[in-house]
């Protein structure tokens, strides 16, 4: 049986699976934002303290208000620091102050800073800045040394 080509070549089409490929596309975006950066506005003052024969702390609040435990206030300046953070507008970030510090007052004498206290945690650059305040606590030893402590701490701030 002679069977014509053409009719070869028609059942092979038929029986060859037909395969039709599909694409679609799809965007890729990036934003790039600003770097966020921090500055100081005003120092971490704890003021005039008056130690006693015990150990004692001076809290300051993240808002400027000192509270004692076993130390005297006296009169004279202090302050929670003041930072701001400047960064793309209306994005949200983190603010993590170091763990503690220390004072010392240039010879061996120490006092140490924790529990520092932020008045915001975290906070949204709205208009892109944004002023936060801290404060700490600050132990005093029995019988602390008279002298003027300084030392440094680090503050963080980071795009969530």
């Amino acid at each position: 049986m002679n069977v014509p080509s053409r009719l070869i070549a028609g059942a092979l089409l038929l029986a060859a699976p037909v395969a039709f490929a599909q694409s679609a596309t799809a965007n890729a975006t990036a934003t790039i934002l600003t770097a966020i950066s921090l500055a100081k506005n005003t120092d971490l003052v704890f003021g005039n303290i008056s130690p006693t024969g015990s150990a004692g702390t001076v809290v300051m609040s993240a808002t400027g208000t000192r509270t004692p435990t076993n130390v005297t206030l006296a009169s004279g300046t202090f302050s929670a620091a003041s930072f701001t953070a400047t960064g793309t507008g209306s994005q949200t970030f983190t603010i993590t102050p170091d763990s503690s510090a220390t004072l010392s007052d240039g010879a061996s004498h120490t006092m140490s800073v924790d529990t520092f206290l932020t008045s915001a945690g975290a906070g949204t650059l709205s208009s892109g800045t944004q002023t936060f305040t801290l404060g700490g606590t600050l132990h005093v030893g029995a019988s602390q040394v008279a002298g003027s402590y300084t030392g440094t701490f680090n503050v963080t701030v980071a795009y969530n």
